[in-house]
């Protein structure tokens, strides 16, 4: 691979490498180190090894550090199983496939000649795998802060913002799910849904909904929630519920919070 090439992926990391065989070495799959080592063409690697692996170990845990630190100063009012599963959303394979994708990873990987011929570059296992050792490449090359500094623009803020369009709900939960196992779980009614505006044109409307929670005993909480559809509304209102349930400090508050894991979809 030439430095010219290398340069161009340097540019979308925003970080010019002091060590450039780190990064080499992120881009380097097992199958091209064990042939290159066979044919005895196997440059002395940067940590000792001719492949990612390493990196791919050390990427994750940085990644997983990075967001799960985002995650809690950006959303204090969360509880540990909201976080647990949008961090997982976060750092999972689907994800992160679709970044690899984005920064075109696959045409920079150093593949052995079965993985070429098998379709490697657009593996999204293989995309991840490289991705994660890139971002060890970054920590190890340029410090904690340009891993942060990248991990945050480039895999965190563009999903974020994307999972908060047209309302604040995260759609990779289920509120409306959790609350009602809750509800049960602590022998509650279960909440009402009410439509109680909708406004705007035909295709652009906006639903506001309430979820009225009917028992003395809750205070009569009503979560209430604007959406681009009847269904974002009412999982936003949901969210408003479970997390003024889990405030009271109620026995309920563990079966919210179980609740919560149970039901959120991987």
């Amino acid at each position: 691979m030439t430095s010219r090439k290398l340069t161009v992926l340097e540019e979308s990391l925003g970080h010019r490498f002091q060590r450039q065989e780190l990064l080499e070495q992120a881009l380097t799959h097992s199958s091209q180190a064990r042939e290159a080592e066979a044919a005895g063409a196997l440059k002395v690697p940067a940590l000792g090894h001719g492949d990612n692996e390493l990196l791919e170990f050390l990427g994750d845990a940085v990644l997983g550090l990075v967001s799960s630190e985002t995650l809690f100063r950006r959303f204090p009012g969360l509880h540990e199983g909201h976080l647990s599963k949008l961090r997982a959303h976060l750092v999972g394979q689907r994800h992160l496939s679709r970044v690899a994708e984005e920064l075109q990873i696959g045409a920079y990987m150093r593949l052995g000649r079965g993985e070429e011929k098998s379709g490697g570059r657009t593996k999204a296992s293989l995309l991840v795998d490289a991705l994660e050792a890139i971002l060890a490449a970054l920590y190890l090359d340029g410090g904690w802060e340009v891993a942060r500094d990248f991990i945050v623009q480039a895999i965190l803020d563009p999903e974020l913002a994307h999972m908060n369009l047209e309302s604040s709900a995260m759609p990779v939960m289920d509120f409306k799910s959790a609350l009602q196992e809750a509800l049960q779980a602590s022998g509650r009614a279960q909440p009402v849904y009410v439509l109680v505006k909708e406004e705007g044109p035909e295709h652009r409307k906006t639903f506001t909904v309430e979820a009225r929670l009917p028992e003395p005993e809750v205070t009569q909480f009503v979560g209430r929630a604007e959406g681009a559809t009847k269904k974002r509304a009412e999982q936003e209102a949901a969210r408003q519920v479970l997390e003024h349930l889990a405030k009271l400090r109620q026995p309920g508050k563990t079966e919210v919070e179980r609740a919560i894991e149970r039901s959120t979809p991987q």
